[in-house]
């Protein structure tokens, strides 16, 4: 097989990946919600409710698809279909696993091996806010505009802080290729000094404040709760998405969850050893490259549905905040916590030089 055919089939696997992964999400949330308040859930589609997102999905496709009369008609079909592209096109850059032999070659389980994929993916997630704010200008509605401007508002605030938390990783693996800070936490003794089997040298054991900064401002990234302004139901009707019906609201939806899926992988991919898994490298040498491969990517989507379940369980926890309270959060608790955490790293690798 040569590597444009593998590359098709990797491209082809991610996005059913991406997207049965963002449909499961739509029944999980209503598991989780319904174990929380002591309910059963969805479980009239097929066993345990299994098929509902099928069901979902057949809903949206046969509703009308109703365009208002002064909407602008080209951004308001560009606002979803943008959001649902963005959010498929950044998982390109993740690793997924380790690699795979097929006919004596090996094969890298990631799309585009580029060395910026920390810079690719941030850059996506800021083209992102476009998809809404367009959504939210061209229904000519003044619920949803108000819905694009929080969203806007709300990523460009929490995603400075999400970079300055990114910094202290990146200066730590001297790279931004997504590859290389994964295999960094492959190998190596803890802080310097405990030694530990290959495959647990991660970062969150490094860099715990840059972790929670992060997770923090992932929710305000993807519109979750206690950060869910922009759809803010008792303020906004439903937000940015107020005039759209059909398949479109159906594109929002389904980005948002797609968005879920992959800051949930980057941070995987940050933090928590990638693909890694311990003795990995023992798996490797004893029962063979393939058999580490698969189990690398077991590992690493058994870590991000996990992120994900931590998500929606946040969700059914706290409340929503107040729109000053977010803006509060963002620039007068956060930045200045990135801020400290960078200059602390910096130190610590002036002084011990590793």
């Amino acid at each position: 097989m040569d590597l444009i055919t593998f590359k098709l089939i990797l491209v082809l696997a991610l996005f059913l990946l991406s997207l049965t992964i963002a449909a499961y999400s739509t029944w999980a949330e209503r598991k989780v919600a319904a174990i929380m308040q002591d309910r059963i859930g969805p479980n009239r589609s097929g066993p345990f409710g299994l098929l509902q997102p099928l069901a979902d999905g057949g809903k949206f496709f046969f509703k009308e698809d109703f365009t208002p009369a002064n909407a602008e008609k080209f951004l308001f079909v560009l606002g979803p279909a943008l959001v649902m592209f963005i959010s498929l096109i950044t998982g390109a850059v993740i690793p997924w696993g380790k690699t795979l032999n097929l006919g004596g070659v090996s094969y890298d389980l990631q799309v585009a091996n580029i060395d910026v994929g920390v810079l690719f993916i941030i850059g996506m997630a800021s083209i992102g806010v476009y998809g809404i704010m367009i959504g939210g200008w061209a229904s000519n509605n003044k619920y949803s505009l108000l819905g694009a401007i929080r969203a806007s508002s709300q990523m460009i605030s929490y995603e400075l802080a999400m970079g300055l938390a990114l910094l202290s990783i990146i200066m730590m693996t001297g790279s931004l290729d997504l590859k290389v800070i994964t295999e960094n936490q492959t190998e190596g003794k803890l802080w310097g000094i405990i030694p530990i089997g290959s495959g647990m040298n991660w970062n969150i054991f490094y860099q715990p404040l840059a972790f929670l900064i992060f997770f923090v401002a992932a929710l305000a990234e993807t519109n979750r709760h206690p950060f869910d302004l922009p759809e803010c139901e008792s303020e906004l009707v439903t937000g940015y998405t107020t005039e759209y019906s059909s398949m479109k609201l159906g594109l929002y939806m389904f980005g948002e969850y797609v968005n879920m899926f992959i800051s949930n992988a980057f941070m995987v991919v940050l933090f928590f050893g990638g693909y890694n898994y311990p003795g990995i490298e023992w798996v490797t040498q004893n029962w063979g490259e393939n058999t580490a491969g698969i189990l690398s990517i077991v590992a690493f989507l058994s870590k991000t549905i996990i992120g994900i379940l931590i998500f929606m369980w946040i969700r059914w926890t706290l409340p929503r905040f107040r729109y000053d309270q977010l803006m509060h959060l963002g620039w007068k608790t956060l930045i200045p916590l990135a801020l400290v955490n960078l200059m602390i790293t910096g130190a610590v690798i002036l002084a011990f030089g590793n």
